[in-house]
């Protein structure tokens, strides 16, 4: 069994960080893209500063749907705009694309619970001062939620890597490919249960490192 690791292992170490590069990728994208996302969900919300029913419901109504759809399928579903991404639909920044746009929703959902945590006191105070928006967004709301966003992005990160692992299915390399190719079609228990274990010690981590840095952040 030794031996079969140590011939995998240049493989392995590629399928690994391939699975980083995937869900960095994931990770950033939804910093950029879902914490606005989320901030635009909570402060449209009844009694807020940026009040709009048709704004929520909109922008609630397109992350229900992308959600909604089981991630196998929305990778097949992206296939025309990854190829027009990327320039192909196979490999770990074709998979990227995919994981990306699921990213996007999740992370806008768990940035608007982290928000609605916030006592609704501190922003109407901010607001009878003459705060604008933006400084009200920037000084009290985001530096609330801080531990909470963090918690988030740790979540985000563990679920992209099942994704992942989901994307190596149909090429989209990593980990999951690896158990995939080797484990599942040539029959390789020794390849399977190593992925398997590398998977847990890396979503292990991640959960230690982000609990780690939400606690240290965490100024309550």
């Amino acid at each position: 069994m030794l031996d079969r690791i140590i011939e995998i292992l240049p493989e392995l170490n590629t399928a690994f960080f391939e699975t980083l590069l995937m869900v960095g990728i994931g990770l950033l994208v939804a910093l950029i893209l879902g914490l606005p996302i989320g901030i635009l969900l909570y402060v449209t919300d009844k009694g807020l500063f940026w009040e709009s029913r048709i704004a929520k419901r909109i922008i609630g109504i397109i992350v229900n749907l992308v959600r909604s759809v089981p991630f196998i399928i929305l990778l097949v579903f992206l296939f025309p705009v990854t190829d027009l991404i990327v320039g192909r639909i196979t490999g770990p920044l074709a998979a990227s694309v995919s994981l990306s746009v699921a990213a996007i929703p999740f992370y806008a959902r768990i940035v608007e619970s982290a928000a609605r945590e916030i006592d609704k006191g501190v922003i109407e105070a901010a607001i009878a001062v003459g705060a604008s928006p933006w400084l009200i967004i920037k000084d009290i709301i985001l530096p609330e939620t801080k531990p909470g966003l963090i918690s988030g992005l740790t979540i985000t990160a563990i679920s992209l890597i099942g994704y992942s692992a989901m994307a190596g299915t149909i090429g989209g390399g990593g980990i999951g490919d690896l158990a995939i190719r080797y484990g599942y079609y040539r029959y390789d228990d020794t390849v399977m249960i190593t992925t398997v274990i590398v998977l847990i010690v890396l979503v292990q981590l991640i959960q230690y490192l982000g609990d780690f840095i939400a606690k240290t952040v965490n100024k309550k």
